[in-house]
C-alpha cells in the first residue's frame, strides 16, 4: 500500500543546459549542476543526489542525447530516513519531472522498473517495491506485487480494516550507512556458498531465488538445504573466502558492495 504523505516538485523548463534544484525546506541547500557533469556522492549522499539518480535513469533508459534544463523546487510531507521510502519516492518524482519535461512518456510499469534500477546509483542495493507501489498504488486497495516481470494485482482489505503506521522520530539515513546493504549481500553469500557446495559457477548467482530455479527446488525444499549446507551464527570474511576458493579481493569484486567491504556476515 502507500500512505498519504508524499514529494511534489514544481518544474519550468530552463533554456540553459543546467539543473537547478531547491527544497522549501531551508535546511537541505540549494543545488545546480550541468545536465551532462555531476556526481552521485555514495560516501555522503544528500537530497539532490536521489533527485539526480531519477534524473540520470531516465536519461540513459531514454537515450537522450541533450536532456533540457530544469528548475525545480521541492517539497514533500514524508518524515526523512524513517523507513517511510522519501528516498525512493524522490528517485521517483525526479525520474517523473525529468520524463515530462522532456516531452516523453513511458508506463507506470516501466517507470517503476526505471527508478527501482536508478535509486542503486547511490550505493543503495534495494529491491523495487516502494517504487513500484509508488506509481502502481490505486486509492483504497492494497497491491500484491511480483516481479520477473514487475505486475500488480489489487487485494482486496476487509471493511474496516485500518493500518497504522508511526514514526519512532530516530532517523536512518541507509545509502549512507552499510546497515541497508549488508543484509543483501548476507543473502548474496549465502547464495553463492550454497550454489559452490553443489559445483555450480557460483558467481553467476545474486538471490537465493536465481539458485532455486537452477535447482528446480521447493521453498521446504531450499530451506532444508540451507540448514544443511550453511552453520548458524556468523561468518567471517576469511571463512568465505575459504569456502569458495578465493582472495578477499576476488570476493569484493564478485559479491560486495563498496560499504560492505568490511566486518562478520550473519546467517
Amino acid at each position: 500500500m502507500a500512505i498519504e504523505q508524499d514529494i511534489l516538485v514544481g518544474v519550468s523548463i530552463s533554456d540553459k543546459p543546467n539543473l537547478h534544484l531547491r527544497n522549501t525546506d531551508e535546511s537541505f541547500s540549494a543545488f545546480s549542476c550541468p545536465v551532462d557533469d555531476y556526481t552521485i556522492d555514495k560516501s555522503k549522499p544528500e537530497w539532490q543526489h536521489y533527485f539526480l539518480c531519477g534524473f540520470r535513469g531516465i536519461v540513459e533508459h531514454m537515450k537522450i542525447s541533450s536532456p533540457c534544463g530544469m528548475k525545480v523546487v521541492l517539497d514533500g510531507t514524508i518524515p526523512p530516513s524513517s523507513g517511510l521510502s522519501s528516498s525512493s519516492a524522490l528517485v521517483c518524482c525526479a525520474a517523473l519531472a525529468t520524463l515530462h519535461a522532456n516531452k516523453l512518456t513511458l508506463s507506470k510499469t516501466e517507470l517503476a522498473e526505471v527508478c527501482a534500477k536508478c535509486e542503486r546509483y547511490i550505493g543503495t542495493e534495494g529491491g523495487g517495491m516502494d517504487q513500484s507501489i509508488s506509481f502502481l498504488a490505486k486509492a483504497g486497495t492494497a497491491k500484491y506485487i511480483k516481479f520477473n516481470p514487475l505486475r500488480a494485482v489489487d487485494v482486496t482489505l476487509p471493511d474496516g480494516a485500518v493500518f497504522v503506521i508511526a514514526s519512532s522520530l530516530v532517523e536512518a539515513n541507509k545509502a549512507a550507512t552499510a546497515h541497508f546493504n549488508t543484509r543483501v549481500v548476507e543473502c548474496r553469500l549465502a547464495t553463492q556458498v550454497m550454489a559452490h557446495v553443489k559445483l555450480l559457477p557460483w558467481r553467476e548467482f545474486r538471490t537465493l531465488r536465481q539458485l532455486q530455479q537452477r535447482l528446480n527446488a521447493t521453498l521446504p525444499d531450499m530451506v532444508a538445504l540451507t540448514v544443511e549446507w550453511l552453520h548458524e551464527g556468523s561468518y567471517t570474511k576469511q571463512e568465505i573466502c575459504k569456502l569458495l576458493e578465493v582472495t578477499a579481493e576476488e570476493l569484493n569484486e564478485a559479491s560486495m558492495s563498496p560499504n560492505t567491504l568490511h566486518g562478520s556476515i550473519e546467517q
